[in-house]
C-alpha cells in the first residue's frame, strides 16, 4: 500500500475507521512495552483490516506488535522499536465448532475463558491451562507457547493446533495446515507460530483439536519429606501404569500460596477417566506413594483454581526451567538453594510439570540484580543435560542485565535466523524481542 501524500495516521484511519485507531497519550502510554511507547494503537475488527495495518507498516518501515491480553509482553527482549501496537482483542469470534469432530476455529482475540465456556455445553474442552488462561487471548497463548498442568496428558498447543490463518509481514493473508485432525499437509506452519512470538507472521485465526471431559476426575496431594522423595514417586508414577492428566511439584511456598497443606515438597496428581478407572487407578497411587516414603490424601475440590491463582500472581520474577524429568528434584533444590543465598526471605516459589521436566520459578519482589544471577546459576545447572531458562516475566532491568532467552547453539540459531529472513525479512513484526535479537 503506497502511503506517499497522506500521513501514516490517515492512512491507519482509512483501513480501521476512527474508532479504531488511538493516538492519543493515555493510549498510548498503556500499550507501552517495557517503556516503548508506540506511536499509535490499531484494533482491527477484520482479519482484512489488521493485513492492511500491517501492509502499510511494511511499506512505512514501521515495527509492529502484536498484542492479545497483554499478559505475556514481559517475555522477551525489550523491542527494537514499537510504532504501531496492533490489538487483536476486536477478533473475539468463534467461527466454526464441530462437535462431532472435535474440532473448533476462532478468531485470535478469543479467550480461553470464552471458549471453555462455549464448549462446556457439549462437555469438550481445549486441555489448554496455563496461569490465567481465562483472560488469556488464544493467539496469545500459541505465540508464547503458554501450558500449564493439563500438558501432562494432553501435549502443549503444538499438539492441539490443527490451522492458523496468519498476516505475513508484508500483509497478505496466508494459510497453513488443516481443519481436520487426520490432514498433515502443511502441518508444519502452525507449528513453527508456537512460540515464536508473532515474530513469522500475526495469527488471526486458529483451528483447534478439542477433547471430551474426562467423565470423572479427582485429585491427590502427595507429600514428601524432600525433593529426593518427590523424585522417588515421580519416577515411580512415570513408570507405572497410572496414566495422570497433572503432575504438579509444589515446593513448601506454593504450597502456602495454594493455601494447600504445608510440607516440604507435594506433587499434585489428578486422575481425569471413568469413574472406576480413577477410582482402581487412585488406590494404585495411593500405594506408590507409601513404597516411595510419601503420603497421599485427597486434595480439595478447588485445588487447580487456587493453584493458577498462585502461579499467576504478579510481581518479581518468574523463571520457565526445562530439565531431564529425572532431574527436576534437583532442579527444585538448586532454585530454592540459589534463592536463600542471593535474596533471602523472598519465599521463591517452585512449581511446574514434572512429567515433562519443566519448572517455573516464581520470586517475588527480587531485585533485578540478584535474579539476573539466579538465572545464569541455574543455566549451568541445567546445561549439561540440555536443559534452559527462560525469564518468562520480570522487569526490563533484569532483562537488560541477562538475555531472557538463554544461550542458543549456533546449528538452531542459524535456523531460526534463515526463518526469519523467509518470513519477515523487513523486521517488520516484534523487531528484536525474539532469540537472539530477531
Amino acid at each position: 500500500m503506497a502511503v506517499a501524500g497522506r500521513s501514516v495516521g490517515g492512512a491507519l484511519a482509512a483501513i480501521l475507521g476512527r474508532e479504531g485507531l488511538r493516538e492519543d497519550d493515555a493510549a498510548r502510554a498503556a500499550a507501552a512495552v517495557d517503556g516503548v511507547v508506540p506511536r499509535w494503537v490499531a484494533r482491527p475488527a477484520t482479519l482484512e483490516q489488521a493485513s492492511g495495518v500491517v501492509a502499510l507498516a511494511h511499506d512505512a518501515g514501521l515495527g509492529v506488535v502484536p498484542r492479545g491480553s497483554g499478559s505475556a509482553l514481559e517475555l522477551g527482549r525489550p523491542p527494537a522499536r514499537a510504532d504501531v501496537v496492533l490489538d487483536l482483542g476486536g477478533l473475539d469470534q468463534v467461527l466454526e465448532w464441530s462437535p462431532d469432530d472435535l474440532t473448533v476455529s476462532v478468531q485470535a482475540g478469543v479467550t480461553a475463558g470464552a471458549l471453555a465456556a462455549r464448549l462446556a455445553a457439549h462437555r469438550q474442552l481445549l486441555p489448554v491451562d496455563p496461569p490465567g488462561a481465562a483472560t488469556r487471548t488464544l493467539g496469545g497463548l500459541a505465540a508464547t507457547a503458554a501450558s500449564g498442568p493439563l500438558r501432562a496428558r494432553y501435549g502443549t498447543l503444538r499438539d492441539l493446533l490443527l490451522g492458523v490463518r496468519f498476516v505475513q509481514a508484508d500483509g497478505v493473508i496466508t494459510w497453513g495446515g488443516s481443519k481436520v485432525v487426520k490432514s498433515v499437509s502443511g502441518y508444519d506452519v502452525p507449528k513453527l507460530m508456537v512460540g515464536a512470538l508473532g515474530t513469522l507472521g500475526v495469527l488471526g485465526e486458529l483451528t483447534l483439536r478439542l477433547h471430551p471431559m474426562p467423565e470423572s476426575e479427582r485429585t491427590w496431594l502427595v507429600r514428601a519429606h524432600d525433593a529426593a522423595a518427590a523424585q522417588a514417586f515421580v519416577d515411580g508414577l512415570l513408570d507405572s501404569a497410572i496414566q495422570p492428566s497433572r503432575v504438579e511439584l509444589l515446593n513448601a511456598a506454593a504450597l502456602e500460596a495454594c493455601a494447600l497443606p504445608g510440607g516440604a515438597v507435594a506433587v499434585a496428581v489428578s486422575i481425569g477417566t471413568v469413574a472406576a478407572a480413577v477410582q482402581a487407578q487412585g488406590e494404585a497411587l495411593v500405594a506408590l506413594a507409601r513404597r516411595t516414603a510419601a503420603e497421599a490424601a485427597a486434595a480439595p475440590p478447588d485445588v487447580w483454581a487456587g493453584y493458577a491463582r498462585a502461579c499467576a500472581a504478579p510481581g518479581g520474577a518468574r523463571l520457565r526451567v526445562a530439565t531431564l524429568v529425572s532431574e527436576v528434584g534437583a532442579a527444585l533444590r538448586a532454585a530454592e538453594a540459589a534463592a536463600a543465598d542471593l535474596a533471602p526471605g523472598i519465599g521463591a516459589r517452585v512449581t511446574g510439570c514434572a512429567a515433562v521436566g519443566t519448572l517455573r520459578v516464581a520470586l517475588p519482589g527480587i531485585a533485578p540484580g540478584a535474579a539476573a544471577t539466579l538465572v545464569e546459576r541455574l543455566r549451568g545447572l541445567v546445561a549439561p543435560a540440555g536443559g534452559s531458562v527462560v525469564v518468562e516475566a520480570g522487569p526490563r532491568a533484569l532483562r537488560e542485565a541477562v538475555d531472557p532467552w538463554g544461550p542458543v547453539p549456533p546449528g538452531p540459531l542459524a535456523l531460526m535466523q534463515a526463518l526469519k529472513d523467509t518470513f519477515d525479512p523487513a523486521r517488520v513484526l516484534n523487531p528484536g524481542r525474539f532469540v537472539g535479537g530477531l
